[in-house]
């Protein structure tokens, strides 16, 4: 294999009026901020401190949902054992009809506790075994922190997690269109029902895209908000906070100031060649398969590590993988894009290999 390396400098970020990160505090009991492209974390407070989470849990319940449900536009009726739940309510009847995406509106907007019972019981039988699917989805995502004990939100003794996690699970649902597109809605009418969606942020904070609020005596307020600039989004989460909005405003703005999005390659940017065996075409060219970006502050540096194959044997086809760029910060690996071909390379006619196959074969040699 061979290897190439080159070194980036990382954009200055203009730090004016902007605290430095161990300046930075919030009213929560556990906070995050996180890039959700990389995954980086770019501040903390007791993440990973076990709490009650609230309504914020509603965030679980519609991702399990939405992999799990064939239809979205599929009109359930609802049953009469699967109302009564305590608190926030659409105010479900007992023999109406609604689809489960008019439900995923009533549970992420309106956050109503009978919508999440509802949506439990008709995917998984009974909120039992729907809450097993959340627990496992948990374990999926490595919410090693996080125990689910109904799909509301509700205090339990079993049902806590941490700012990190559910960090991990806002990310899971921001690549979730579906779960994205709900989380992101304003207002919305279904039926007879308008739902306003009860996060401030989407209307009070430049590129909110979501999420979720949630709140009861015990767990205090919870939010977990998400915003985008610039090709960058971040994700934010407090629990336990009673100046949620306003700190939530400031973790972003911090981020996106102190930590912008470098692009570190663009898709299809060419990183090398590697050598072909069989065809007239004595090389193709690697090229990056994705667009690559990672979020850097000042004064850091990321150094470029390329290996590519020591050469091909055709056929080669446009996209094969041909190797990996792999970015690190302070040696550890960051960010990485396969390296695959830009062209296609087929056996030719006229290379050597070719035409001695046709001579054996017209006088029998084989």
């Amino acid at each position: 294999m061979r290897r190439f390396a080159a070194y980036l400098a990382a954009f200055a970020a203009c730090l004016t009026l902007i605290p430095p990160a161990r300046a930075l505090s919030t009213h929560a009991s556990g906070a995050i901020l996180m890039d959700a492209g990389s995954g980086r974390v770019l501040f903390e407070q007791n993440p990973h401190e076990r709490r009650l989470i609230a309504s914020i849990t509603k965030l679980m319940t519609a991702l399990v949902a939405v992999e799990n449900c064939a239809d979205l536009d599929q009109e359930i009726e609802i049953e009469p054992q699967w109302l009564g739940a305590e608190g926030s309510s659409i105010y479900l009847k007992a023999g109406e009809k609604i689809t489960v995406r008019g439900l995923l509106y009533g549970l992420l907007l309106q956050s109503g506790n009978d919508a999440a019972t509802a949506i439990a019981c008709h995917i998984a039988g009974s909120e039992a075994d729907f809450v097993a699917l959340m627990n496992q989805k948990a374990a999926e995502l490595g919410m090693a922190d996080t125990s689910f004990a109904n799909a509301c939100g509700l205090n339990h003794d079993n049902h806590y997690s941490t700012a990190f996690d559910m960090a991990l699970l806002a990310r899971a649902c921001l690549q979730n269109e579906t779960v994205a597109a709900i989380c992101a809605t304003k207002t919305v009418t279904v039926g007879t029902r308008t739902f306003v969606n009860h996060n401030k942020l989407l209307t009070r904070y430049e590129g909110c895209v979501g999420m979720k609020t949630g709140f009861t005596e015990k767990a205090g307020r919870t939010l977990v908000s998400a915003a985008t600039r610039d090709s960058q989004t971040l994700i934010c989460v407090t629990l336990n906070d009673g100046d949620d909005w306003n700190d939530h405003a400031k973790l972003l703005d911090y981020g996106f100031s102190v930590f912008p999005r470098e692009k570190l390659c663009a898709a299809g940017e060419i990183f090398g060649t590697v050598p072909v065996t069989g065809s007239l075409l004595p090389t193709v060219t690697a090229v990056a398969a994705w667009e690559a970006g990672y979020p850097i502050r000042d004064g850091e540096e990321l150094t470029l590590d390329v290996t590519l194959a020591d050469r091909a044997e055709v056929p080669v086809k446009a996209g094969d993988r041909l190797g990996e760029a792999v970015w690190s910060l302070d040696g550890r690996p960051v960010a990485r894009v396969d390296l695959v071909s830009g062209e296609t390379a087929g056996a030719d006619v006229f290379s050597p290999t070719s035409i001695w196959d046709r001579i054996r074969a017209l006088f029998g040699a084989y």
